[in-house]
């Protein structure tokens, strides 16, 4: 499947990966696969414990923080901003669209003291607009 879009040099987003897209993954040197989709949310996805046995057998990270349509809390900015903060390299971070793995890195990017235009305009650059957070992002990173 591989739809990795490059956000930035440190993150990628993709629609939900298979087992090969691991491999894949780790010759574009990424170092960490976080996985935003709640396992069984659609038939025939391939389970997170599928994906984190790849990862570990590739040698890459792995992080769950999976996000429902009901929206993000403030434990899954949290988590996500400590992973990107944590990792070594570059990030891969997939659910069905890459849109939630999207937002919530902006989330977090925005938490850690980024600059909302600069975000907005790497998540566009990915194919993927954040306005329908950018309230949130401007006030995360006011907070810091």
């Amino acid at each position: 499947m591989t739809d990795f879009r490059t956000i930035n040099d440190d993150f990628l987003a993709s629609p939900q990966i298979t087992l090969d897209d691991v491999a894949k993954a780790k010759s574009l040197g990424v170092t960490l696969i976080i996985n935003n989709r709640p396992d069984d949310e659609e038939p025939g996805q391939i389970d997170g414990a599928e994906i984190a046995a790849a990862a570990d057998a590739a040698g890459i990270a792995y992080r769950a923080i999976p996000v429902t349509h009901a929206g993000f809390g403030q434990g899954q900015v949290d988590a996500m901003a400590d992973a990107l903060a944590a990792s070594e390299g570059p990030v891969l971070a997939y659910c069905r669209s890459g849109t939630r793995s999207t937002l919530l890195w902006a989330l977090a990017r925005a938490q850690q003291g980024a600059n909302p235009s600069v975000i907005a305009s790497q998540a566009a650059g990915g194919g993927y607009d954040v306005s329908p957070i950018r309230q949130m992002i401007e006030m995360l990173s006011a907070g810091r």
